[in-house]
């Protein structure tokens, strides 16, 4: 903590891991708020802002699906939405990412989350009058949907969601600890909506157990968040690492080196994120189940009609969803309140998604045996929760297997993964080619590919194994996981002269020795893809 810096007031009253602690002062202070992060991509020259007016209904998506990958945008002008803002892309360069969290490198990110996953940093809790997101306290407001940007995403869906804001469940109702993540609602009843949970999250064992006991469960869904409470909403079916009961805050707060700050909430038993622009206080009812949307209430019909994308790059569902039911909306008193917008299967997306995933595999296998993981990526193309890439060192004959080991573990562990890889530390995980070069030369079909967990527990959200429920509707409770398929495509300990890679002298000439600028410029402009890394790297 930095000499200078200020006390926060207030006592925990969640039961949870809340304390008093100074607020850092540190270089990281601009991921306080999500304000404070956009004025230093400013800065920058990282941010992007439009006046042109942008519509909610598909315009957003359709924009940011142009600027996929591209640094975060504002719109200044939406429409019907004279008191906000909508950002998008926020974290759709991983390069902007890692300069906004000070990180080197990819590599680097992953290691320093994974020690964030084991060193939390527990919220502090302030008083409701300090509350920048309690500034404004509208009880029992009547339309949900005049204080957020609800946005359709593709023309194939009928009815617009709200999918960007954050449900922050907190003290009793999750074991002492604190749980942030996404869930898709859609506000057909003004102020009774949809709330969409994924079989098997966190959010669905609170839920479930809060059936089993006939009771409601109360919590905040946040809008406009610190950039590190994103980062860990991303963060799911990595629940070995991050079991029930954990502290997600405390993650962020590690993340992001100081402590998340939060407040009671004005109407029910919960924490709000106090740097929000907006919160959402409720309780979720888990016996008033509802249909997402008209369509599908029109033929009671789940898992048919089409409705948000979702991460796996394919049409999401409707389906028959337990309920939200707002008691409060509370805001900041800026003119206009930055709403974050992202479409599902999106870099921006994908980035949220994979970050601590990457990270609590990581640590996993770290955990299971240090030192012989090395790195972990998902590329876009595994799709979030769909595959993973493992880079790992042999450093001894007694290590052999262990990669195999990591992959039955993460394949068991990370609910409905498809593929995992792993590879030695010669192939670059960053690199499809590279990895596709060591499955093509290094891959035995008859020892090397492994299908661990055939009839296990999987996701709906992949249409092959929603094939598995053949005429029945496409609910979890009728489909079934084929086990996952994972590859071995590291070189064998004691081999490593046989799968040695050439090296090229690439590091003892010059081309500036030979050729002008323009004729570097030349040559080297033709170089994408895998011969640019091997251009790069010698091999």
């Amino acid at each position: 903590m930095a000499d200078n810096a200020s006390e926060q007031k207030g006592i925990s009253t969640m039961g949870g891991n809340a304390r008093i602690v100074p607020t850092t002062a540190a270089a990281q202070q601009h991921l306080q708020d999500l304000q404070g992060t956009l004025a230093w991509l400013k800065t920058r020259g990282d941010l992007v802002e439009t006046e042109k007016e942008v519509n909610p209904d598909l315009e957003v998506t359709g924009l940011q699906k142009l600027m996929d990958g591209g640094c975060p945008v504002i719109f200044n002008n939406v429409k019907g939405k004279p008191n906000h803002k909508v950002l998008t892309n926020l974290f759709g360069d991983i390069r902007v990412v890692n300069a906004m969290f000070g990180w080197t490198s990819d590599k680097e990110r992953t290691i320093k989350l994974a020690r964030a996953l084991s060193k939390p940093l527990p919220p502090v809790e302030i008083a409701q009058s300090e509350a920048p997101c309690q500034e404004v306290v509208i009880e029992n407001p009547k339309d949900v949907n005049e204080y957020v940007v609800p946005i359709r995403h593709t023309a194939l869906e009928k009815e617009l969601t709200i999918g960007s804001g954050i449900r922050c469940i907190s003290g009793k109702q999750f074991g002492d600890g604190t749980d942030v993540g996404y869930n898709r609602m859609n506000f057909r009843w003004g102020n009774v909506g949809t709330f969409q949970i994924s079989p098997g999250s966190h959010m669905w064992q609170v839920v479930s157990d809060a059936y089993r006991r006939n009771e409601r469960v109360p919590l905040t869904f946040c809008f406009g968040v610190p950039p590190a409470c994103t980062l860990l909403a991303g963060a799911a079916f990595d629940y070995v690492i991050l079991p029930y009961g954990c502290d997600e805050l405390g993650v962020a707060g590690a993340a992001q080196g100081f402590p998340v700050r939060v407040v009671k909430a004005c109407t029910v038993d919960a924490w709000a994120i106090a740097d929000s622009e907006v919160v959402i206080e409720g309780y979720i009812d888990p016996r008033d189940r509802r249909f997402e949307t008209a369509e599908a209430e029109a033929d009671e019909t789940q898992g048919k009609h089409h409705f948000h994308p979702e991460w796996a790059g394919y049409m999401g569902k409707a389906y028959k969803a337990p309920t939200f039911h707002v008691t409060a909306v509370t805001m900041r008193k800026d003119a206009k309140r930055i709403i974050y917008c992202l479409g599902a299967h999106t870099l921006d997306e994908h980035n949220i998604d994979t970050s601590i995933r990457e990270a609590a595999m990581f640590e996993l296998c770290h955990r299971m045996q240090p030192g012989i993981i090395q790195d972990v990526n998902i590329p876009y193309c595994m799709t979030d929760w769909g595959g993973v890439i493992i880079q790992v060192n042999k450093r001894n004959r007694l290590e052999e297997g262990w990669q195999r080991n990591f992959l039955t573990t993460l394949l068991a562990t990370s609910q409905g993964m498809r593929v995992a890889i792993a590879v030695s530390e010669d192939t670059d995980i960053y690199s499809l080619d590279d990895v596709m070069w060591a499955i093509t030369t290094r891959v035995n079909p008859q020892r090397d590919i492994l299908n661990p967990t055939p009839g296990g527990r999987g996701q709906t959200f992949m249409p092959a194994e929603r094939m598995t429920a053949g005429d029945r509707e496409w609910t979890a409770s009728n489909t079934r996981y084929e086990g996952g398929l994972g590859i071995d495509a590291t070189v064998p300990y004691g081999f490593e002269e046989d799968f040695m890679r050439p090296v090229y002298p690439v590091d003892r000439v010059r081309l500036e020795d030979f050729f002008s600028k323009e004729q570097i410029a030349n040559v080297k402009g033709r170089l994408e893809g895998w011969v640019a890394l091997l251009a790069k790297t010698g091999r």
